[in-house]
This record gives structure tokens, sequence and C-alpha cells, in this order.
């Protein structure tokens, strides 16, 4: 028997496969069962996301919000498709939502200080990196932009090391990314 959850499960599995098209109808069915579970919602929203239907996926976040405005990961995410659309104040409100409800997550951080690097605020953009790292320390897309954001700053012994727990990172075999 179907059950939400086992519908939601396949739904991610389907989403985290590159499959989003197929993992939408899964979660609207299981929305039809538990129309009130804001993860239902939020998978929802990030499969649509996934798509670039993001009207669409910010409306599925915004459902789940409705339902459980401290869900940090929908505001993240939320940010997320408004950087990807260049609506950047928009962005950053989110992701300072985000953090209000999960300081603790080294992707809000690492997120909020993309956009910061993106808007040349290199200072604030350090802070979030390096806040990102200390939660996290092999992470390896916050290590990248602290580099970046190093070189960019002429702080070129502080990129060699950053480079170096790269190279460190890379040749034990830890995975790409986070």
């Amino acid at each position: 028997m179907e059950t939400a959850a086992s519908l939601n499960d396949s739904g991610i599995a389907l989403t985290e496969a590159h499959r989003p098209n197929e993992a939408i109808p899964l979660f609207r069915k299981a929305l039809i069962m538990e129309p009130e579970n804001p993860l239902l919602w939020l998978n929802l929203g990030i499969a649509q996301q996934h798509t670039g239907d993001y009207e669409e996926a910010l409306n599925s976040f915004q459902r789940a919000l409705n339902i459980d405005d401290d869900l940090s990961d929908a505001w993240l995410s939320m940010g997320l498709i408004h950087y990807e659309l260049k609506r950047l104040d928009a962005a950053e409100e989110c992701y300072y939502c985000a953090l209000t409800r999960n300081e603790n997550s080294p992707r809000i951080w690492n997120n909020l200080g993309v956009l910061y690097f993106t808007n040349m605020h290199y200072e604030e953009a350090r802070h979030c990196f390096e806040e990102a790292v200390s939660l996290a320390p092999m992470y390896t897309d916050a290590l990248i932009n602290l580099r970046d954001l190093c070189r960019e700053q002429k702080d070129y012994q502080a990129a060699a090391e950053f480079e170096r727990t790269l190279l460190e990172l890379n040749r034990s075999g830890s995975p790409p990314g986070w």
C-alpha cells in the first residue's frame, strides 16, 4: 500500500537521480494524503526547482513555510531561486530568515557568502565562508570560495593554505562539493 512517506521517499530518490519530472507527481499524490505536511511541500518545491519551474517552486516553498515557518531548508531554497533570478535583495532576506532558524548550517553560511562575494562585499563574504568552514571543516565548496576570496583580496598566503587543504581533501578521497 502506498503511503505519503513511501511516495515521498520515491520522489526524493527520483529527484536525486536527476528525474524531477517523474518525482513531481509522486509528491502531489502524497500531498493529497497529507496536505499539511511541510516536508512534502518542500520536496515538491525542490523537484520543481530542478525542472526550472521557479515560480511553482517558490509557491511550494511558501506553502511549506505557511505550515512551518521554521523550515530553514525552505528559506534556503527560496534564497537560491531568488539568487538565480538575480533578485539579490530577496535572496539575502531569505538567507537571513534561514540563518535565524538554523545558524549552524554551513550551506546557509556559504550561500550567503556567495551572495556577498557577488556583490563585492568581500569582508562579509569572508566572514560567511569562514563560518561555513568552522562548522564543516571539509566543506569543499566553502573552502573553494574562501580560497577564491583570499585571492581576490590578494591574501595569497591564506589562499595557498586553503589550496593545500583542498589538495589534501582530494588526495584523501573526500567527495567534491557537499
